[in-house]
């Protein structure tokens, strides 16, 4: 979107923000930075990047509130289960209704004009329709541009490739639970270094995050990074047999290639942020 925007395929944005959880991959860092140059700064397009911390430091820092992320749990008879998901809301959501508060000239707690709201576009192409959500608060009126035009994600991947942006990664938390086996393989394989960090992530998180047990609220289970629930290093991620198929039914495409929704602000199919307290009943 901030390609076509700056070529005049789409109107001109006054602004793009990316939603930094502080924990993205080397290759989005250079990417994000490879954007800014080439496209948004010649186009007069700021690229404001937003922050609400570090997620990886501050699941490890038993002095800071955490966010839950989605971890996979093993309880003590076997039993299944994950943690809730609340770092979209904290880590991406957040810290963009902030930056777009402060943008009109309402940072929080002020209340927001009637007349007053933000226009912003969302990333979702024809085939992720079921994704497109509202925003939960009036001052920001969710478009999704892609949608409009008709694009599926192959005319996005064919326009990124016209322009010389085919090598575009996937924005996503290095540790994130919801990858896929082709991704960790990515990770491993590609990025020794960044491997070496979420292994050592996962055996750090066995025992749930620093805080919850800090304050005495102790999992019960243990935590693991991969779906098959035992540690990264040992996860079955160059392999899945016939049985764990078949087990999975419709989800073994997710155990391989990951969950489809992803963590996308407003487009995921988890939770959102926590709700300002002048968040409710404020016209636009």
């Amino acid at each position: 979107m901030l390609a076509l925007s700056a070529e005049g395929i789409l109107p001109r944005v006054d602004y793009a923000i990316f939603a930094d959880t502080g924990w993205e991959s080397r290759a989005v860092y250079d990417h994000l930075d490879r954007l800014e140059k080439e496209i948004a700064t010649p186009a007069g397009i700021p690229v404001l990047r937003v922050t609400s911390g570090n997620i990886r430091n501050d699941a490890l820092d038993p002095g800071h509130r955490f966010a839950s992320m989605p971890l996979y749990i093993l309880n003590k008879d076997g039993k299944q289960g994950m943690t809730r998901r609340q770092c979209t809301g904290e880590y991406k959501i957040k810290p963009i209704k902030k930056k777009v508060r402060d943008l009109l000239g309402y940072p929080y707690p002020q209340r927001i004009s009637k007349s007053v709201f933000v226009e912003q576009w969302v990333g979702i192409s024809t085939d992720e329709f079921h994704r497109a959500k509202d925003a939960d608060v009036r001052y920001m009126r969710n478009v999704h541009p892609l949608i409009d035009m008709g694009w599926s994600r192959s005319d996005c991947t064919r326009y990124l490739t016209s322009i010389g942006l085919a090598d575009t990664p996937k924005s996503s938390c290095l540790g994130c639970p919801f990858h896929g086996n082709a991704q960790w393989r990515q990770i491993r394989d590609n990025s020794p270094a960044e491997w070496q960090d979420v292994v050592e992530f996962d055996a750090a998180i066995r025992q749930g995050n620093a805080r919850a047990n800090a304050t005495g609220s102790k999992l019960l289970g243990q935590a693991f990074l991969h779906r098959s629930r035992v540690p990264l290093s040992e996860a079955p991620i160059d392999h899945v047999t016939a049985a764990e198929k078949a087990a999975l039914q419709d989800g073994a495409d997710e155990w391989e290639n990951g969950v489809p929704d992803g963590c996308s602000p407003w487009a995921c199919r988890g939770d959102t942020a926590a709700p300002e307290r002048s968040d409710f009943g404020l016209a636009t």
